[in-house]
């Protein structure tokens, strides 16, 4: 028989290497020739001055396992116990090489892809807005999955545990301050009311049984007034009462006048 002759560069691997072998020879893969091929495939090893022991170990290590498989194929065959059919030596290599050559197949398609990807040019996601704000409905069964009432009397304590540390221990008595909405040209025309009825008075006898805030807001009718020219005020000394007396005018009865009226309504 003729020796085939050939020359090999550079393999992945032994697998690589036995492809190559195999489809040199346009043998059948499910019918390995052992023999012929571990022949050519100890030459190539022989013919190695790779330097890497990693890649020179992965080379010896298929070489050894070719020459077992020959050894095996030389001796009388094995019978499966459980089937009772007939143990191919070269099964479990027949099998490594149709996955190794699938793979091969794979990487070689994905690097046209990759050569040809800058070709190609993708349309950007147009979705409904419906469907994206679409959220699935939630499943109940996988949600309380794993929770018992133990679980949730815990989380419940502590829950309580971290809503009473969060609270401020003297804020919280703090009562609640409503503010009171005065208004003071209301103001104005109350006491010019009372200003009508009484003549003559003190602020202190006018003011009496208001809160704070009713008592600022008539002294600030009471000058209002006084700027009017409606009462005239007058104080003997520092910090006493004052004394209040309306002002008799023939021009104007007890209604505000036009311009008074629109001095008014600029408090509002």
């Amino acid at each position: 028989m003729e020796q085939l002759e050939f020359k090999l560069e550079h393999f992945d691997g032994p697998l690589d290497l036995l492809l190559h072998l195999i489809d040199k020879d346009k043998v059948d893969i499910f019918d390995i020739p052992i023999v012929e091929i571990t022949a050519q495939y100890m030459e190539y090893v022989n013919q190695m001055e790779e330097e890497d022991l990693d890649v020179i170990s992965d080379f010896l290590v298929m070489a050894a396992t070719l020459l077992e498989i020959k050894s095996r194929m030389l001796l009388p065959k094995e019978i499966d116990e459980e089937s009772g059919e007939e143990i191919d030596p070269r099964q479990e290599l027949v099998e490594r090489l149709l996955e190794y050559r699938k793979y091969k197949y794979m990487a070689v398609q994905l690097e046209k892809r990759e050569d040809g990807a800058d070709t190609y040019f993708y349309r950007e996601k147009q979705i409904p807005e419906e469907v994206e704000k679409y959220v699935p409905p939630v499943d109940l069964d996988a949600l309380l999955k794993g929770v018992t009432l133990e679980s949730l009397r815990l989380t419940f304590e502590d829950v309580m545990k971290r809503k009473e540390e969060s609270i401020d221990q003297i804020r919280s008595k703090f009562g609640v301050i409503h503010r009171e909405k005065l208004s003071l040209s209301d103001r104005i025309r109350d006491v010019m009311d009372y200003v009508e009825h009484h003549k003559h008075f003190t602020f202190r006898h006018m003011i009496k049984k208001k809160d704070k805030m009713n008592v600022v807001v008539s002294f600030l009718a009471v000058l209002e007034l006084m700027k009017m020219g409606r009462i005239t005020l007058v104080q003997e000394k520092p910090f006493g009462d004052m004394d209040i007396t309306k002002v008799d005018r023939q021009d104007s009865g007890e209604s505000f006048s036009e311009e008074e009226l629109k001095e008014l309504a600029a408090f509002d």
